[in-house]
């Protein structure tokens, strides 16, 4: 069906082409005539005239034309990059758009694809460029059918991203040389789906944290308002620990709110530039209360040179603090916490934080830092940990694409290491 529209488009083309110079040249060919027939009358015969006058016509209509040009090998180049005007307005959309061929050859991306998947080079295979099965049988399909489809496509590198993929005919021109083409539109919805997720998850988290201080209350309320309603130390008692219940509560909806946040930004990274050697000296001086109840001793060791990372400076106070008093927490029974920041004049920023404590076992030590992940429940509840703290860290240090290394040896204590 394609050859025969070329074909009908070629014919079309050479009539219309024909016609002026027919028209300019009609004296000529008229005296061609004439003479063609006084031949025939002189007694040659009409089929030795015919070739003669037929090369004579050739040349006359041939004299001034314009030169033949052919048409293009793909059909898809009905599209040009550099003076179709429909480039400009697809390079101006916020969306990845492909244009595709009939022969499923790529012959435009627009700037937004360009920056999200690279540069594609006109007329390659989109098989040669896409690797995902869902979108290629998609786009076949529409090429086969002319219909619009659609698919959910997720992305892995170089980030996470979640894409509607939309497959669309248009038809170029309106008259019988009007082309086919076809364009592959990627919308972004990764936002979207993090929402979601991270809704779900926040409920459940919540709902599984605070099932057990909801119940305990609940029992003291119980008994307040029974058997303890006139035991006055029995009330003092049951208000303590309520008192406990309700601040671990209003804790752990802290740390729930924060986590939810950094996964709000997490694919955005920060650009402003801070000094990590002040700003370890702050955490340590804000821990320094902490660490003299605990009777463990901060011990901060920075170079002269200033440290610069891209980054957020609250944010990486939040890190550092965690990092900082868990190791003064779980470590205490070694009496101190070494912070060390290695790094500038070029090269890679690091900060080690290290304890002497009884350490982690090596089971334990890749799953840390998931949420509610606990190494010893109990422990953790009587310091007052909610399982939230590493897993802040992780999403913070993801967001200023940052590195956390952790090394632990029973008995020996526990090495936890920021390299940036």
């Amino acid at each position: 069906m394609r050859n025969e529209d070329i074909v009908l488009d070629g014919a079309k083309v050479f009539w219309r082409s024909l016609l002026p110079r027919l028209k300019a040249e009609r004296g000529l060919l008229g005296l061609s005539v004439v003479l063609a027939f006084l031949a025939a009358l002189a007694g040659i015969h009409p089929l030795a005239v015919l070739p003669f006058w037929i090369v004579l016509v050739a040349a006359i209509l041939n004299r001034g034309a314009p030169p033949v040009q052919t048409a293009p090998a793909s059909v898809g180049a009905a599209v040009e990059t550099k003076t179709d005007p429909l480039a400009p307005l697809l390079d101006a959309l916020d969306m990845p758009v492909l244009v595709v061929a009939a022969d499923e050859t790529v012959v435009f991306q627009n700037a937004a694809a360009e920056k999200a998947f690279g540069t594609i080079p006109q007329d390659s295979y989109l098989s040669a460029r896409v690797r995902s099965p869902g979108i290629l049988d998609m786009v076949r399909e529409t090429i086969a059918t002319g219909k619009v489809n659609q698919i959910e496509h997720a992305e892995r590198l170089p980030s996470e991203a979640v894409y509607v993929v939309r497959v669309a005919p248009v038809d170029i021109g309106s008259d019988v040389s009007g082309r086919r083409i076809f364009l592959l539109t990627y919308r972004d919805i990764s936002q979207a789906r993090r929402i979601d997720r991270m809704r779900s998850d926040f409920v459940a988290n919540a709902s599984h944290e605070l099932r057990t201080p909801l119940a305990s209350l609940r029992g003291f309320i119980e008994t307040l308002q029974g058997p303890a309603r006139d035991d006055r130390k029995a009330q003092e008692k049951f208000f303590g620990i309520m008192h406990e219940q309700v601040t671990r509560m209003s804790r752990l909806v802290d740390d729930l709110l924060s986590l939810s946040r950094l996964e709000l930004k997490s694919h955005i990274a920060p650009d402003d530039a801070v000094d990590l050697g002040p700003l370890l000296g702050h955490v340590r001086d804000s821990l320094a209360p902490l660490a003299g109840e605990l009777d463990v001793t901060i011990a901060l060791e920075v170079p002269e040179t200033p440290v610069f990372v891209q980054g957020d400076r609250d944010e990486l106070v939040e890190v550092f603090e965690n990092l900082i008093e868990n190791a003064c927490k779980y470590g205490q029974e070694g009496k101190q916490v070494d912070v060390r920041l290695t790094g500038g004049n070029g090269h890679q920023a690091e900060v080690t934080v290290t304890d002497h404590g009884p350490g982690i076992p090596a089971e334990h030590v890749p799953r840390i830092t998931e949420r509610f992940y606990r190494v010893n429940v109990e422990a953790s509840r009587s310091k007052k940990g909610t399982g939230l703290g590493l897993a802040i860290v992780k999403h913070i240090l993801t967001r200023h694409r940052a590195r956390l290394l952790i090394h632990s040896e029973v008995g020996k204590g526990t090495v936890f290491k920021v390299r940036f």
